[in-house]
């Protein structure tokens, strides 16, 4: 077995109020299953990671997702890492669009070595300018939206998700899990992925 490389690949998970619960929490429960030593073995892992949140806020960590789950995200804009992977959630994105400092935040990211949004985070993407003229995806009821407000965004209905070369979108919601053991398989091994995935008890959809 190939051993995992001495630094874990850092994914980082923003979050803010009204994000949709599984947009964020099943990417970060993919990730912290890859990331348990028995999974990488079994795996043969060439990557493991760490995962964080990060509240889109410069005061407060503290984040109400949608439901009125309440999230302590370990960091805020201002002291977030360095990261290999940033995932960008959807929910109720409306504020968050508006919100210049976090925006702002996101298309400085754009160098980050591999970005993906689940759901309507591809708003946010798009908003920030990291999504120009990919093919996409996004939630089915907010497809027609993302097609109208960004006409360039070549918006597909056909995938659970799309992209390649460090930029990716999902579909909505449980897409996010698909998405994400797709990345442990890119980063790492698609035999870590599909270690991960058992270890979930989850059919992962290709």
């Amino acid at each position: 077995m190939t051993s995992p490389p001495a630094r874990p690949l850092a994914v980082g998970i923003l979050v803010f109020d009204e994000v949709e619960v599984l947009d964020a929490c099943g990417p970060f429960e993919v990730f912290s299953v890859a990331a348990r030593p028995r999974v990488a073995a079994t795996g043969s892992a060439t990557a493991t990671f760490t995962v964080v949140l990060i509240a889109a806020s410069r005061t407060t960590t503290r984040v109400r997702a949608r439901g009125g789950l309440v999230l302590t995200a370990d960091h805020t804009l201002s002291d977030a890492p360095e990261l290999d992977l940033l995932i960008v959630p959807g929910g109720v994105t409306t504020a968050v669009e508006t919100d210049a400092d976090v925006i702002a935040w996101i298309a400085q990211r754009r160098t980050t070595p591999t970005l993906a949004s689940v759901c309507t985070g591809a708003f946010l993407l798009a908003v920030a300018g990291v999504l120009t003229d990919q093919e996409v995806t996004t939630h089915w009821e907010d497809q027609a939206e993302l097609a109208q407000r960004f006409p360039a965004l070549r918006v597909t209905d056909r995938a659970r998700w799309v992209g390649g070369d460090g930029l990716y979108t999902s579909a909505g919601i449980s897409a996010g899990l698909d998405l994400s053991l797709h990345l442990v398989a890119t980063l790492s091994t698609t035999a870590h992925a599909e270690a991960t995935a058992h270890q979930m008890d989850y059919a992962w959809r290709r």
